[in-house]
């Protein structure tokens, strides 16, 4: 049998250390908020071929004033441009020069009225290899009020969960009472979610994934994978509480040993796949795929280092 809780102290300073990086992270870098919080356009295209460079792109459209411009190649044929000018003007003004760029067949054909028919044969053999994939836009009020509503849905599912493992543990009163259980589950939920922040921040500053609504989902996500895996084991210590002829201790070790291999198994399968969609998925669920996966990492570790000793922790200065 594994000395977890015996271990306790390495355990935490692990967790103090990551969540020290996070937290400097964020600081440092800050966190890259997507146009869904600051407002602005999102366009994505694709090009048959002789895709531009991105110094062309910005200097085909440096007269345009979009604001903050960011153009991002996706594989090898795609390209994400986010600007803050979401107004439909500014939209087909960028679009027409990037057909500018690819040299579409919407181009040659407006050139046929001076090359005449030569120009119409070099037409049929040159199809148009611009397309314009995908276009979001939102203004900067509905993207401030998504930022209120991200921050207080995070804090709601918080406090639920605290009332709601209260109310489950509500029969275990010895030798820890039981709404402190629902703290300790929510202690380790703090520190899944400052460790996801600082993936972000981490992410956004040398890869350029930017949080957006979809990052909210992915946090929430995490909150829910890892108070599952903390209440596996909380569930297990309240079964093995009136048998045991260990102390609160003891009790603790042994019902960790028991949920443990269940709870790595299971994240990892699922840690996988996520993987499997960061290297090979596509770049808008990228971003979301990675986070998740970091955020199922720190919720299972917290789940399992974190939320139990804490309870012991609790129970040592209670005495």
């Amino acid at each position: 049998m594994y000395r977890i809780i015996q271990k306790r102290n390495i355990w935490l300073s692990i967790s103090g250390i990551l969540i020290a990086i996070s937290i400097a992270a964020i600081s440092v870098w800050g966190l890259k908020f997507g146009i869904d919080f600051t407002g602005g356009a999102l366009m994505e295209v694709k090009y048959e071929e002789n895709r531009p460079a991105v110094a062309e792109v910005q200097n085909a459209l440096q007269n345009l004033n979009l604001g903050s411009l960011i153009v991002q190649t996706v594989d090898e044929n795609g390209m994400i441009l986010r600007f803050q000018d979401a107004s439909e003007e500014k939209h087909q003004a960028v679009k027409e020069a990037l057909a500018d760029l690819a040299g579409s067949s919407e181009e040659k054909v407006h050139n046929l009225e001076i090359t005449g028919a030569e120009g119409l044969e070099v037409v049929m053999n040159k199809p148009a290899n611009f397309e314009e994939l995908r276009y979001d836009s939102v203004g900067p009020t509905v993207g401030e009020e998504l930022k209120k509503k991200s921050i207080n849905a995070i804090l709601l599912v918080l406090i639920a969960i605290v009332l709601f493992v209260a109310y489950a543990f509500r029969r275990v009163s010895k030798p820890v009472e039981s709404w402190k259980y629902g703290v300790a589950a929510v202690i380790a939920l703090f520190h899944d979610v400052i460790i996801s922040l600082g993936a972000f921040a981490f992410l956004g500053k040398f890869w350029g994934i930017e949080m957006d609504s979809s990052s909210v989902a992915a946090i929430l996500t995490v909150l829910g994978y890892s108070v599952n895996d903390t209440i596996v084991v909380f569930d297990r210590l309240r079964e093995n509480l009136p048998r045991s002829s260990e102390d609160f201790e003891g009790t603790v070790n042994i019902s960790l040993n028991q949920t443990m291999v269940r709870s790595i198994y299971t994240s990892m399968t699922v840690i996988l796949v996520l993987l499997a969609i960061v290297f090979f998925g596509g770049e808008s669920i990228r971003g979301f795929a990675a986070v998740l996966a970091i955020g199922i990492f720190a919720g299972t570790y917290s789940s399992i280092f974190v939320a139990s000793p804490i309870l012991v922790i609790w129970e040592k200065l209670r005495k």
